[in-house]
């Protein structure tokens, strides 16, 4: 049962972070809106790039795109902590245990949706995002990319 309680430990560990993460973006909205903007208006990114035709310098498209950031982080919240506290009611049972890991692989799948897709595939190449010295998430992203994946494999280990 010790590797259950290590797995249920991993889904925990994705909850509180998508929950401070979002608690974050909402309690310091303006700060972190900035993020968002640069790297949608591309005003950062390399002089003379031939790529500023993607460019979005339009607010109310920074802050749609800001708001679904984070109703995605809470909802990836949401769904780790549902999905750990569900398997931590069954722990006891190997069988139950395997069949009550959808709601923490969704969890988990978000999370690699919001930080691969999002951040990494749409913010990093399509907004050229790496070109930036000061709004450059990709590292942070791919740091948040591999620990999911990481949890999500360990997670999906069969347990006897």
């Amino acid at each position: 049962m010790g590797i259950r309680i290590c797995k249920i430990f991993l889904v925990t560990s994705v909850a509180i972070y998508c929950t401070l993460v979002a608690f974050n973006n909402v309690t310091d909205y303006g700060s972190n809106c900035q993020f968002v903007e640069h790297v949608l208006a591309m005003d950062t990114t390399f002089p003379g790039n031939h790529g500023m035709w993607r460019a979005i310098a339009t607010p109310w498209v920074h802050d749609a795109a800001y708001l679904l950031i984070i109703a995605l982080e809470c909802g990836i919240g949401g769904c780790a902590w549902l999905g750990a506290t569900r398997l931590w009611w069954v722990r006891a049972d190997p069988i139950q245990f395997n069949a009550t890991k959808a709601v923490a692989n969704y969890a988990l799948v978000l999370g690699l949706a919001l930080w691969f897709v999002g951040f990494i595939a749409i913010g990093g190449e399509w907004f050229l995002m790496w070109q930036s010295h000061v709004w450059n998430g990709v590292e942070a992203a791919f740091r948040i990319v591999v620990y999911f994946a990481i949890a999500m494999t360990l997670l999906n280990i069969p347990d006897r």
